[in-house]
């Protein structure tokens, strides 16, 4: 082997053994092994920086935006809500939530996908009076295998397609992935619906009692706008929403005063305020599906769908300034557009106006206002913010539009009218003007360690392949093949790229085999389209542990899961996608 070759496959070694250890940052990891290879002259200078311009880096990026827009809109929280039931049996609960997740992982980032689901899902456990754990990883799984149908799923197809942009001159299309994908998701879905979820034992959720202590059920107060009802309707009427949503009615306030008991015969009308009690989640979304306001939204411009709004939990420690004060008597809102929305109290209930109420230290307040003003506020205040405890506003009447401009670029790059990286360019500018993500939110929405991870390790993937290593590597999987029909030299490559992608992030898996799939067709003359394919799949199928992708880390606490747990059910699953995925490709991109 030529020095160069030693060199860069030694560093690459390296770099994975540092990955797979997982002591230090993957995108420190990558970045330095780049400015190394730069300095030794693996890298030449001129294309150190190429990886942060390539087009695969962008498409991640934009994915990523374009996700966060379509969660602000409510669009996919609209869809999924439809479909899920929690009194199904656990088999079909699971084949349908997990389809709903593989379904919206075709469209949006899988992370996202779950994101939006596991809560729906850990709620609809609790409802069956059963572990959430039983589902989560059915679920997790699922998304991870619906990226795989479409281009912009998953990164591990992204970088394909782009890598044989650059190889052979041609990206993948859109839905060239879907045959394959879909197939093998199909499966895999049936398989985790009707036999996985047995594999699983059943835990208690070592995230439950942290939980539950720090969920409390608010008293809140929506108000009725003039938009709201265009019919007489009573406050009874909004019990089925209520149920939906998981809040209570406790209360209707007219003209500055508390009407008696519930009020439940009384015809809503502008300018009443419903006293509603619940978790955050749930009054942000009952407030969505009985078009209410929320109390001080006159100053608030835009109301309800004024841009990046944010409901933030916050405790009053003693000495806090709002302690024994009301929230008019601080002019809360007048000083500093946020608004108190709810008061928790030790689960009491109170017949006081919320922003008249004295708050009293250990009351656990909401509040509401965009992300910088809350900030300042709660200093102002004296309040301790809670941790992980915000709840975005939901911007749900565009959730129309929103649906229509994404499937607008989907459908130009499909036609072939745009390139993908413009259309979904033209996507993230008409989410921000309409305000579905702000400026900040841009480049919040964007992983930041994956898109440093990415551009440093495509120049040392090229370096491989440019100095020959890639095709080292290929001959010697052709040769432990060799007399075996081609099927089984795909198959090694495979359960190879598959191993790596358990351990390894699925975006420097898909880099590193990338190049030796393209060596192995050069170098046995067979289709190349099979074997990249091939690559893409298996790096997208980390089953076996929870650090292989990170829908697997995210479930390990809500799920209750040992980290023994996930090959229960993962090892199999990974080797029915092989016997599904590999005839599969054989018939679709025949070699």
């Amino acid at each position: 082997m030529p020095s160069d070759q030693i060199q860069i496959s030694l560093l690459l070694v390296v770099v994975i053994v540092l990955l797979v250890w997982g002591r230090f940052r993957y995108d420190l990891v990558a970045f330095g092994a780049l400015i190394f290879a730069a300095a030794i002259g693996l890298v030449p200078t001129d294309d150190v920086f190429s990886g942060f311009g390539h087009s695969a880096v962008a498409i991640i990026a934009l994915v990523l935006i374009v996700s966060r827009g379509l969660s602000s809109s409510g669009a996919v929280e609209l869809v999924a809500a439809k479909l899920i039931n929690p009194e199904r049996p656990l088999p079909l609960h699971i084949a349908i939530i997990a389809a709903v997740g593989a379904g919206l992982s075709a469209i949006i980032n899988n992370v996202a996908a779950l994101a939006l689901l596991m809560p729906l899902d850990i709620e609809a456990a609790k409802k069956s009076n059963r572990s959430p754990g039983q589902s989560l990883m059915p679920l997790s799984f699922a998304t991870i295998l619906g990226g795989m149908i479409t281009l912009i799923g998953t990164p591990p197809n992204i970088v394909i397609s782009e890598y044989r942009n650059d190889a052979i001159g041609q990206p993948f299309a859109m839905l060239d992935f879907a045959p394959v994908g879909l197939t093998v998701a199909i499966v895999g879905i049936t398989f985790v619906s009707l036999v996985g979820w047995r594999l699983l034992p059943s835990r208690t959720s070592v995230m439950d009692d942290a939980q539950d202590m720090r969920q409390g059920r608010y008293v809140a107060e929506l108000r009725v706008s003039e938009q709201t009802f265009t019919d007489d309707i009573q406050v009874q009427d909004l019990y089925p929403k209520a149920d939906e949503a998981d809040v209570h009615l406790v209360g209707l306030i007219r003209n500055g005063k508390r009407k008696p008991g519930l009020a439940m015969r009384e015809t809503l009308r502008s300018g009443d305020f419903l006293v509603v009690e619940g978790e955050p989640k749930s009054i942000e979304a009952f407030m969505g599906l009985a078009g209410l306001d929320f109390a001080g939204s006159e100053q608030h411009e835009g109301g309800v769908t004024a841009r990046g709004l944010t409901i933030t939990e916050t405790i009053v420690p003693d000495g806090a300034r709002i302690q024994n004060r009301t929230a008019r008597s601080l002019q809360l809102l007048s000083r500093h557009s946020v608004t108190l929305l709810g008061v928790s109290r030790e689960g009491q209930r109170f017949r006081d106006r919320v922003r008249l109420l004295p708050i009293r230290a250990g009351d656990v307040l909401l509040l509401l206002g965009r992300p910088e003003r809350l900030a300042a506020a709660t200093d102002w205040l004296g309040v301790l913010p809670i941790e992980g405890r915000q709840t975005e506003v939901i911007q749900r009447q565009k959730a129309g539009l929103s649906i229509g401009i994404f499937f607008a670029a989907v459908g130009l790059a499909v036609a072939g009218v745009l390139s993908l990286t413009v259309a979904l360019g033209a996507a993230v500018i008409g989410y921000v003007v309409l305000g579905l993500v702000n400026g900040r939110e841009v480049y919040n929405s964007i992983e930041w360690k994956v898109i440093v991870l990415l551009a440093s390790l495509i120049p040392l993937a090229e370096a491989f392949e440019r100095t020959g290593g890639a095709e080292f590597l290929a001959h010697q999987i052709a040769s432990l093949t060799q007399g075996y029909p081609a099927w089984v030299t795909l198959a090694v490559l495979m359960v190879v790229t598959m191993t790596m992608s358990d351990f390894l992030n699925n975006v420097a898996t898909t880099l590193i085999a990338a190049p030796i799939a393209l060596s192995i067709a050069g170098a046995t003359g067979q289709n190349p389209d099979t074997y990249l394919m091939g690559v893409a799949v298996a790096a997208s199928c980390a089953f076996l542990t929870p650090i292989g992708h990170k829908n697997n880390t995210i479930i390990l606490g809500p799920g209750g899961y040992h980290f023994g747990d996930y090959w229960r059910i993962g090892l199999p699953l990974e080797l029915l996608v092989i016997a599904v995925a590999v005839p599969a490709l054989l018939v679709v991109w025949p070699l």
